[in-house]
């Protein structure tokens, strides 16, 4: 079932009004008429109702809705994934993939050796287009949130956050003792609520990268004996820790 997200201020009653793009796409696209169902989610109150078309116009559709979904599609958990900027298409793969996994927010970092380089209006457009990836993703895969892809920051200012965690965990592939099993049963026992993962772009991290995060509090981790691609990375992580904290 197709589905769409609304600020609350569109909620009156028991009614809802669709506005802006989505509308040409129910209308055009996907050719919906009075009386179909779609899902549609307040994005402020992360609730999802069911919802019956009852009126299409050129600037808006109307919906009266049906009642409430009372099942989360979310996690019990927030993640955010600090990524090391790589080349766009990789952008956007991790971005459409975290979404769909469950990832809560990305925000993107400037590393040493990230290859990409980016002057502010390049940022502004990026992240306009990051979002509406994010969001596109988070309708197919029938999210409660659209993940934001925060602004980019400096790997300095990522340091200085880190507190704001319960736990940040940084894949390095210089580290070959402690596991990713032993971080997560660590911040499982801690009852963790708020975990980050730092991410090197396609060079990796530089050393002197991995100590001032780790000075900060970050837990370094191996991922195993292979040597991960970036975008494999995030995957990899993100679906360790949904599998620990939600199975």
């Amino acid at each position: 079932m197709p589905k769409f997200f609304v600020k609350n201020n569109q909620i009156e009653n028991n009614t809802i009004q669709i506005l802006g793009t989505d509308v040409n796409h129910i209308k055009n696209v996907l050719r919906l008429k009075e009386n179909d169902e779609i899902e549609i989610c307040d994005s402020d109150e992360q609730q999802s109702y069911l919802c019956k078309i009852i009126e299409l116009e050129e600037s808006f559709v109307k919906c009266d809705i049906v009642n409430k979904i009372e099942e989360s599609r979310e996690s019990n958990i927030e993640v955010t994934i600090f990524q090391g900027l790589p080349k766009a298409d990789k952008m956007e793969l991790i971005i459409q993939k975290s979404v769909e996994l469950g990832v809560y927010d990305i925000t993107p970092v400037e590393m040493a050796r990230c290859v990409v380089k980016l002057n502010d209006k390049d940022k502004t457009k990026k992240i306009e287009r990051w979002n509406k990836i994010s969001e596109v993703a988070a309708k197919q895969s029938q999210r409660d949130i659209i993940p934001k892809i925060n602004n980019i920051i400096k790997i300095s200012e990522l340091a200085n956050i880190i507190s704001q965690y319960d736990g940040i965990i940084l894949a390095y592939e210089k580290e070959k003792d402690y596991t990713i099993k032993q971080e997560l049963q660590k911040l499982k026992m801690q009852n963790a609520q708020k975990i980050g993962i730092v991410i090197g772009p396609e060079g990796g991290l530089e050393e002197k990268e991995v100590e001032m995060l780790k000075n900060n509090g970050a837990s370094v981790i191996t991922l195993g004996k292979r040597i991960l691609r970036t975008e494999t990375v995030a995957l990899n992580v993100l679906s360790n820790i949904i599998y620990e904290f939600e199975m």
